[in-house]
């Protein structure tokens, strides 16, 4: 069990995402003591306030050691065991600028929006841009057409690296994606060149994105979808650069930066 030293201050961070619920918990020298990713509930809230108990339980933890707890995510709002909330994108700022202080641009994929954020080097939000009117180039895009294809999220990172012939994909509509796909299939399309068209076009649509405020030499990427190499890939190849690596699980980010922004809460704390 963490043995709790004078002065020393332990805070957690939950991010409440449409598909999962993250959450960390730190030390004051943001160290990383317990973490957990949990399926979101129907009620939001309550896959968070899971994420956080079995947070606690990883970190040997019990939850009155806890002096502050940042909710973020989409359901942040109904979070009501916390003690603050915080925009995802001032969360996943400050996670990415702990882990790697020469980023300047990042790129988030999340469940059911995406985004781009730039920060200084203070890992200050310097400005943002966000799709979040639909779900075209979010991990549920990806879900959805995987289905369509009868395939999963992990074969789909490993058939794109097999792909010789990328298809033409004109649709970024979810509805129409799915059908579109089912098409190319029964063309005799192959599968791998399905899917890599399709990360081809979600790429595109995030490039485009960030071309709207600009993308700095060093990028980091964040979120669910950042596990699937063949999207960080395909995005590498539109934006012209190379992702830094993050030595964290990038699902994680946002609820870690949480977890960081809660130890400025001395009002709390104290």
């Amino acid at each position: 069990m963490y043995t709790k030293k004078s002065g020393a201050t332990l805070t957690a961070g939950v991010d409440i995402g449409s598909r999962t619920s993250k959450a960390v918990i730190i030390n004051e020298n943001n160290q990383i003591l317990g973490d957990s990713i949990v399926d979101t509930d129907v009620i939001p809230a309550r896959g968070g306030l899971r994420a956080i108990e079995m947070a606690i339980t990883s970190a040997r933890l019990e939850r009155s050691q806890i002096k502050c707890i940042v909710a973020t995510g989409y359901g942040r709002v109904k979070a009501d065991f916390a003690n603050k909330t915080v925009t995802e994108i001032s969360c996943h700022a400050q996670g990415v600028h702990t882990l790697d202080n020469t980023i300047r641009t990042i790129i988030d994929i999340g469940g059911q929006d995406s985004k781009v954020i730039k920060v200084d080097e203070a890992g200050r939000v310097i400005d943002f841009v966000m799709n979040d009117r639909c779900a075209a180039g979010t991990g549920k895009f990806l879900e959805v057409v995987a289905k369509a294809l009868g395939s999963d999220l992990d074969e789909f990172s490993r058939l794109y690296f097999t792909s010789s012939k990328p298809c033409a994909i004109s649709s970024m509509c979810t509805v129409f994606a799915e059908s579109e796909v089912i098409s190319l299939l029964a063309e005799g399309n192959p599968k791998e060149n399905i899917i890599a068209g399709l990360h081809k076009a979600v790429a595109n649509r995030v490039a485009h994105m960030a071309m709207r405020i600009g993308i700095a030499e060093k990028v980091g990427f964040t979120g669910g979808v950042a596990k699937n190499d063949g999207m960080a890939n395909a995005l590498e190849l539109e934006i012209n650069a190379k992702f830094r690596e993050l030595k964290y699980d990038p699902q994680m980010i946002g609820a870690l930066g949480a977890a960081i922004i809660a130890q400025g809460h001395k009002d709390i704390i104290d």
